[in-house]
């Protein structure tokens, strides 16, 4: 029921002129959803404060609530269309009046990690979009239809919105930087291994994913109680995420995960001083896959030690300056950066070698990220103490990677496997780690001027060395001798 009700909205969008893209698809659907969980959020308030005796005061003014400017309803539930708005009126109480209203909301607010302040957050950025009012008026009895009480229905939820999310990374155009395929994400937090009470942070939070997957695995093996799902629920996860859309499209994204007022910052992170981070801005655990290929201006590489306009790189540094000592991080990140001999890559590598553990690189396949056309390392890494060894793994799933082939857990099994038996001291066990597919490196190994850390595998399978011509033309000379004598010795047969 609920796959078909997204298809549904979506069918309604592409006939409507003012959404043309995967893009504008989701981010339409992401408001109109917006709007129907809080309608929903401030039903469960009310009942629990009924429940003890208490009135719930409500975020929303009357008029503007879901069942009196959406969904008004007659006696027998069905919509009153007397009361209700349809065509141009609806648009226009919509774009003139709800959005402004709920915009305003960012102004009012006690604090930015408030229900109130992430209302108003999202409705500064967003745009109705939406040119038909019949449109609308369908859309919105669609989105009616969709339960959010219930925690199986709000998991189901959050599966079909993550696929919306995968298909407008497949879509092409800006789409992959808002999609890290999930098998991925689930990997490097098996191997990270997030505790309850850490602090985890996305400085690039995109559509949340990292976030979501996090939340997901501590609280499967979290023991319930009041105080844990309060902690996981306020101060556990935290992101920043500069675009609007994707901001939008992450906080929708967690609260469908169960995170009811997400710790997501709308802001440039690349746009603080990283001189300025203090150990009170510190995280226990960063999880990240920072945009591929961005250009900085100069002014916002001043905010860093060392001076790049790639934006990876700068991201990289925010990162490491944004680790507590102790903290552990898995970043995405392009290949490139291993091996590319500008002063700014040599100066990073130096850093990242001399003030973190890094002792994995985890070499991706080419397809991994749909229609971005990069090939990725993921980088583990441990603060406060300097890199000795380093385990390479290149994942080899079998096939050609790619729309129709993505990444699947099964996939990363082994890499997994392989990365929790690092921790084990005992020989035995790190001989497990030279494979065709992996080894350790000793970092006193690498150049010192370059410090390329580019994966060269010396347990591959040595080839045969390619001929010479002259040597091809030899073979096909004694070949032919061949050829000829035993003709000869048919033609005396017969």
């Amino acid at each position: 029921m609920f796959e078909q009700t997204f298809k549904n909205i979506d069918d309604v969008l592409w006939k409507d002129a003012g959404s043309d893209s995967e893009l504008d698809y989701i981010g339409q659907t992401s408001w109109v959803l917006f709007l129907r969980y809080l309608d929903e959020l401030e039903r469960d308030k009310a009942d629990q404060a009924e429940l003890v005796g208490k009135t719930y005061n409500f975020i929303l003014e009357e008029e503007y609530r879901w069942p009196n400017w959406a969904m008004p309803k007659d006696e027998d539930g069905k919509l009153d269309h007397h009361k209700a708005m349809t065509g141009p009126d609806l648009v226009r109480f919509v774009d003139t009046k709800l959005f402004p209203y709920l915009a305003d909301f960012k102004n009012t607010a006690e604090n930015p990690k408030t229900i109130e302040y992430k209302i108003g957050e999202i409705f500064s950025e967003l745009k109705n979009k939406i040119q038909s009012g019949y449109n609308l008026r369908e859309i919105l009895e669609y989105a009616d239809e969709l339960p959010f009480r219930a925690s199986t229905d709000k998991h189901e939820l959050s599966h079909l919105y993550e696929t919306k999310i995968k298909n407008m990374g497949n879509a092409g155009r800006n789409g992959g930087q808002y999609y890290t395929p999930r098998p991925l994400i689930r990997a490097m937090i098996q191997v990270i291994n997030p505790q309850m009470g850490e602090k985890i942070y996305d400085g690039a939070a995109g559509s949340c994913g990292f976030l979501c997957e996090a939340y997901e695995y501590l609280y499967n093996r979290m023991e319930k109680t009041t105080e844990n799902l309060k902690t996981l629920q306020e101060d556990t996860l935290f992101g920043k995420e500069k675009k609007n859309l994707a901001y939008v499209i992450g906080i929708m994204n967690m609260i469908l995960h169960g995170v009811e007022a997400p710790n997501i910052i709308h802001t440039n992170t690349l746009g603080e001083n990283i001189r300025d981070i203090q150990e009170k801005n510190r995280y226990h655990v960063i999880l990240a896959n920072p945009p591929f290929g961005g250009k900085e201006r100069p002014e916002v590489q001043q905010n860093f030690d060392i001076k790049t306009g790639e934006t990876a790189s700068l991201f990289l540094q925010h990162f490491i300056k944004s680790l507590k000592t102790g903290g552990r991080a898995a970043i995405v990140i392009k290949n490139t950066f291993l091996s590319n001999t500008d002063n700014a890559s040599v100066s990073l590598r130096k850093h990242l070698l001399e003030s973190c553990n890094l002792h994995t690189i985890l070499d991706m396949p080419a397809g991994t990220f749909t229609g971005a056309g990069v090939k990725t390392v993921v980088l583990f890494f441990t603060k406060g103490e300097p890199t000795k060894n380093i385990w390479y793994y290149q994942l080899d799933a079998g096939r050609n990677m790619g729309k129709t082939n993505p990444l699947n857990d099964k996939d990363m099994e082994e890499f997994v496997s392989l990365s929790l038996s690092l921790r084990a001291e005992s020989r035995s066990e790190k001989a497990k780690l030279e494979t065709e597919k992996s080894w350790l490196f000793n970092v006193n190994d690498l150049d010192e001027n370059t410090l390329d850390l580019s994966p060269k595998n010396p347990n591959t399978p040595e080839e045969a060395p390619l001929r010479s011509p002259k040597e091809i033309l030899a073979e096909m000379q004694r070949l032919d001798k061949e050829t000829s004598s035993i003709l000869n010795q048919i033609k005396e047969l017969i």
